[in-house]
């Protein structure tokens, strides 16, 4: 854990270097793609030695099948090959190494690997061109991305190291005015970094201060059932699991400044003339923590994943995709029964939310205040339904999960 993020601010660091004097107008792609992939490789061998030698494998193997394959099958073939090492990776390190333990985690990065091969393949079988060796090992180990992601599109990758606006940019930055102020091409991403990294520190330190104070497993503890009102219960449920989420704040938006600080992730302006820089973007915490749906909340956490499963499963299932994507992202996630058991969760509880929503939500808006009243109960229910949904995810094993699960169907 320290290595990781020794290296993620070493990243940051490099990444400043990497726009400013190899900027696309100073250099070739070709150098641009040599550097990034050799830094990856340097970063992945430093956090993980020798196992992360398991990320080439899984890239070369899947390059192979390309090659070897036409573009009408390769998206198939190369998901299960993909899918079929990450997860074989994720078995024997769960139940032949380290059970439970996060230390030295390869199977993490090779996560999104698989992630970025396999929206790759499908974007070649949608008609986009073949990469060369290096563009493709260079998209899926970068040093930007290679230990926390997130993942993008290959597209605006390549965009991004030739220096080539998206075509969703490009009239913005030729045409456009805002207050005034003529739209740079090269927007400067210091403001957005400074302030992401103020997220993090943030989130860092409300992680490291509250953490212990609420532990997860306290909600299967007998005496503490036994002894607190259910209201309590509920209350410490949300605070406990509230309290896990700050991590993940932490690791992916500086995840998403390195990737800035690289000059990675424009998107665009606002309507008042400011840059975006969220192309890439994992999260939008505030969105997270006043969901008022399922689904809202769904659509705000680990974006990028969710635009994965949207791409190669939701949108592509032919047979019931909301199980489907929730089944896919469960195998994705890894080899801990707990991950099953909240996906599962995950799939009844969406449901149900669709039909509250579609058969309750007319009624209260017919004026401001009973939408406040809406929003308010769904605020709440949304929080709760999440807690109920992730625990199994936090408590990894089925023992602690099934036992929170009685205990709590039960009062």
């Amino acid at each position: 854990q320290v290595n990781f993020v020794v290296c993620q601010l070493f990243a940051l660091l490099t990444a400043f270097g990497f726009r400013l004097y190899l900027h696309p107008s100073k250099t070739s792609p070709f150098v641009r793609h040599v550097v990034a992939t050799l830094l990856g490789f340097y970063f992945a061998l430093f956090c993980f030695g020798w196992y992360a030698l398991h990320f080439l494998v899984q890239s070369g193997l899947t390059y192979g099948i390309m090659i070897l394959t036409g573009v009408e099958h390769m998206h198939k073939y190369c998901l299960v090959v993909a899918l079929g090492y990450l997860s074989f990776c994720q078995i024997t390190r769960v139940y032949v190494f380290d059970y439970g333990m996060y230390s030295a985690d390869f199977t993490g990065p090779m996560m999104v690997i698989t992630q970025k091969i396999t929206s790759l393949t499908f974007e070649i079988h949608d008609g986009k061109r073949m990469p060369s060796l290096l563009e493709y090992f260079s998209y899926n180990c970068n040093f930007m991305g290679i230990l926390a992601g997130p993942t993008c599109s290959y597209n605006d990758y390549i965009a991004f190291i030739e220096g080539t606006p998206c075509r969703r940019h490009r009239d913005q930055q030729t045409n456009g005015k805002a207050n005034g102020r003529h739209k740079q091409a090269d927007p400067s991403p210091n403001i957005e970094v400074v302030r992401k990294l103020a997220t993090c520190f943030f989130s860092l330190m409300v992680f490291l201060s509250v953490c212990k104070v609420f532990p997860v497993e306290r909600n299967i503890d007998d005496d503490f059932i036994a002894t607190t009102p259910f209201y309590a219960q509920v209350v410490y449920l949300y605070l406990s699991m509230l309290t896990t989420r700050p991590k993940y704040y932490f690791v992916w938006t500086l995840a998403d400044a390195i990737n800035n600080a690289a000059g990675f992730g424009f998107n665009g302006y606002t309507s008042d003339g400011s840059p975006r820089w969220d192309l890439i973007s994992n999260l939008r915490i505030t969105d997270i923590e006043f969901a008022t749906s399922f689904k809202m909340f769904l659509d705000n956490w680990n974006i990028q994943t969710a635009h994965w499963l949207k791409r190669v499963c939701y949108e592509r299932c032919p047979y019931n995709p909301t199980a489907a994507t929730f089944i896919l992202s469960a195998m994705w996630h890894g080899a801990y029964p707990g991950y099953y058991l909240t996906f599962l969760t995950g799939i009844v509880v969406t449901l149900a939310a669709r039909a509250m929503r579609h058969n309750v939500r007319p009624h209260f808006l017919g004026s401001p205040s009973h939408k406040l009243v809406y929003d308010v109960i769904t605020w709440a229910g949304t929080q709760i339904a999440i807690c109920y949904t992730v625990v199994p995810f936090v408590l990894l094993s089925v023992g602690p999960s099934m036992k929170f699960y009685s205990l709590h169907t039960l009062n």
